[in-house]
């Protein structure tokens, strides 16, 4: 009994011992905890501030700013690839891709076609815009978002002469990631631009070049030129169609819209419709469904060297109120017969607007409807050899 005591006050000692020197040895740092090392993240590309919308209010900026880059990722790159970072980080979840469907008739019975192009988020409300060639004719529209959800979209206004389409999608407003619209008139050849995209369906990809050109005219769909067309040499393919093209600065300066290419794929020649026109009709598009423009009231028109003749008036236009002459036909005798002739000698020929001289029909109608409805303007006609001023109020369109 003795010698086991004694072994046990042996073993207590022991481990008193052993745990005076663990305390003595780590006491100091099982005491102290030390705060994780913290590194210093530049702030990442903050999201430009976001211009006003086309209705009432303003727009707002996104509750959830872009992921911070890491220091290390910036510091490996150098500046233009920094620019590429952060114009992406911070626009990219603004793209969306777009799915359309139209049900239609085939040899085996219905059939379903498919179309994909792109758009952008420019509101809280879940407006996107984008190309009209991509939803035109659409039966279904779906937007699919940078989180992958899909979402059934309405159309709200289409304008076939701009090439420019407005939807919208009821999505949690934490989803949306609004656009900062930009300026497109101070934009000169060769500044640094950027695309995103879907092209061939992969989703929100960055494409980079230079303005190549500007003021191009484009041909729409509806035969109307669109003006001011901004040229770059940005890849952009098939799906690209109504993303948006940014400055270096992250704004959006123009839509996305066509290629000049003999395959169908890129060839380095690319179109954008600037946002300065778009800008003038997004409240139209939202409000009316359609652009509410300004219209002279004639429906056809003959181009000849002198002049552009007029061949039909809208009945209770702009034009016949103001007593412009159509074409008429005149009686003539042929061997006994009496035949109706046009006799072009009757028609007025428009020959300028404003005192500026009009060429053509896409001239004139430039001319026209750089006006409001309900703006008077003067039409100088060339009438019986004699030029004559002939002021008209403009109906709308």
């Amino acid at each position: 009994m003795r010698s086991t005591g004694k072994s046990i006050v042996a073993h207590a000692i022991t481990v008193l011992i052993t745990l005076a020197l663990v305390a003595l040895l780590f006491g100091e740092r099982m005491s102290t905890r030390r705060p994780a090392p913290v590194v210093q993240i530049p702030a990442g590309p903050s999201l430009p501030s976001a211009a006003p919308r086309p209705s009432t209010g303003t727009y707002r900026l996104p509750s959830v700013a872009p992921p911070a880059i890491p220091v290390e990722v910036l510091k490996a790159v150098d500046a233009d690839e920094q620019i590429n970072i952060r114009v992406y980080q911070a626009v990219n979840k603004s793209v969306v891709n777009i799915t359309t469907a139209v049900e239609g008739g085939g040899l085996f019975g219905d059939e379903t076609s498919t179309g994909t192009g792109s758009g952008f988020v420019f509101d809280r409300e879940g407006h996107i815009l984008t190309n009209y060639h991509v939803v035109e004719g659409a039966e279904t529209v779906q937007v699919t978002f940078y989180d992958g959800s899909t979402h059934e979209a309405r159309l709200v206004g289409m304008d076939a002469s701009n090439d420019v389409a407005v939807v919208q999608a009821k999505v949690p407003e934490d989803r949306l990631f609004p656009v900062a619209l930009g300026d497109s008139a101070p934009l000169l050849v060769g500044q640094k631009i950027l695309a995103i995209g879907n092209p061939f369906g992969l989703e929100r990809t960055l494409t980079t070049g230079i303005v190549s050109s500007l003021d191009r005219s484009l041909r729409a769909k509806n035969g109307r030129m669109i003006k001011g067309i901004i040229q770059t040499d940005a890849a952009i393919n098939p799906g690209n169609s109504g993303g948006p093209l940014l400055s270096s600065k992250g704004e959006v300066i123009g839509m996305n819209t066509a290629i000049v290419s003999q395959v169908g794929q890129s060839a380095g020649i690319s179109f954008a419709v600037p946002i300065n026109a778009i800008k003038r009709i997004l409240a139209s598009l939202i409000e009316h469904g359609r652009v509410i423009r300004a219209d002279l009231g004639i429906t056809r028109l003959y181009k000849t060297s002198e002049g552009l003749l007029v061949l039909n008036l809208v009945e209770g236009g702009a034009a016949e109120r103001a007593g412009i002459h159509p074409i008429r036909a005149r009686i003539v005798n042929y061997g006994g017969l009496r035949v109706r002739r046009l006799d072009p000698d009757t028609a007025d020929l428009i020959v300028a607007v404003d005192r500026k001289r009009v060429h053509n029909v896409d001239e004139l109608l430039g001319e026209v409807e750089s006006h409001s409805p309900g703006d008077v303007i003067e039409v100088t006609v060339l009438r019986g050899g004699q030029l004559m001023n002939v002021p008209v109020r403009l109906g709308q369109s």
